[in-house]
């Protein structure tokens, strides 16, 4: 209890007890500098969740809108420091809340320094202005034509601080700014990046444009990943390098063991015939010895069988992935569905992230090793 008391007074050394039993305590409360005044009442079994807060009208003002969450607190402090703390925290949020709702508008300067930027830069490279001023997006086409957008969260004290900014790159976006900098130095160098993403996004529309990607449905600029169909029940995994796209990308080949392990060893035999040169496209091609499906002779549904157990082909975003070896069967499934079926098999066994059981189709032994997403 002395110990408690101490704590207390470490933490609150302006609230103190007013009586020999110490159920009155009254004193201030110090949050980002400012104290505020406050009585507690306890009762005699000093329980946090029969005690009275009693606040003095500023700081009554101050956790306006909070009361719900105090009277949740002081229900549920084991003791008057926890609830002391908790209170704290809460009125250091209500104060960082009250500040932003009614900080000071900049000055005049702020909003005619930013529209002399935008005149300069061009108007037509503006998408949107708010009211503020504090959110702008400009567009810009790389060498290829595509379109682009930066976003800029502009601070009050800009220029004096950078602006956060916000692309679909694949890699970071980091600005260099500094008092004298200005939304066309910025744009100089979103323009900069732009030209040095080329080559990667060249290399990933090209495989958008002519193999059918499976995953993502909708890519944005920012992925690097691409799951292509090979065929019936089988596709591959890649991961390109945005800052090297022509270069071997990690490959993961996803389907029955008899149709993907001919592909791993066409890869690996034929790896020295990588041609940073080439396409990435043309170079999986000659590696392994395939002719990815046509987009204008192939549908998608061709490649896009639903789950045999939850008859879906989409579920939670994912795709099926697994698929029974059998020859005679080659059904697909996704992993969580596959996941849940083997682990109410009475005959299922499991060694580390790996899981034995039957098909649900065809009754043979079906292995599944668990990725790192989680079921």
């Amino acid at each position: 209890m002395a110990g408690t008391e101490a704590c207390l007074l470490h933490q609150c050394p302006l609230l103190l007890p007013q009586n020999r039993e110490k159920t009155v305590y009254e004193g201030f409360i110090s949050a980002q500098g400012r104290d505020f005044h406050l009585r507690i009442l306890l009762p005699e079994d000093l329980q946090l969740k029969n005690a009275r807060l009693l606040c003095s009208w500023q700081l009554r003002t101050i956790l306006n809108g909070y009361h719900q969450i105090v009277q949740q607190r002081m229900q549920h402090s084991p003791d008057l420091m926890s609830f002391m703390m908790e209170l704290k925290m809460v009125l250091e949020v209500a104060l960082k809340n009250r500040q932003e709702l009614y900080a000071l508008p900049p000055p005049p300067q702020f909003y005619s320094s930013i529209i002399e930027e935008i005149g300069t830069l061009g108007w037509d490279k503006l998408v949107y202005v708010d009211t503020c001023f504090s959110t702008i997006k400009l567009k810009a086409e790389d060498a290829s034509g595509r379109e682009h957008l930066i976003t800029l969260k502009l601070k009050a004290k800009y220029p004096a601080e950078s602006p956060d900014c916000f692309v679909d790159f694949p890699i970071p976006f980091s600005v260099s700014w500094t008092p004298q900098s200005s939304l066309i130095s910025i744009y100089s160098q979103f323009l900069a990046a732009l030209e040095s993403l080329k080559a990667f996004w060249d290399v990933m529309d090209e495989i958008d444009e002519k193999t059918w990607v499976l995953e993502p449905q909708k890519p944005t600029r920012s992925a690097t990943a691409r799951r292509i169909a090979l065929g019936n029940n089988v596709s591959i995994n890649i991961e390109v390098d945005p800052r090297h796209p022509t270069m071997l990308p990690e490959c993961c080949f996803l389907g029955a063991d008899h149709v993907v392990k001919p592909l791993g060893i066409k890869l690996s035999r034929n790896i020295h015939l990588w041609d940073p040169e080439n396409s990435l496209l043309q170079n999986l091609k000659d590696v392994l010895e395939i002719d990815f499906p046509a987009r204008d002779i192939l549908e998608k549904s061709d490649f896009t069988m639903d789950c045999g157990i939850c008859y879906a082909y989409q579920l939670d975003g994912a795709i099926p992935d697994q698929v029974c070896d059998n020859s005679q069967c080659g059904q697909p499934f996704h992993q969580i569905c596959l996941y849940e079926w083997l682990r109410g098999l009475l005959t299922s066994r499991q060694s580390f992230n790996i899981i034995f059981g039957e098909c649900p189709y065809c009754s043979k032994p079906i292995t599944l090793r668990m990725s790192g997403r989680k079921p």
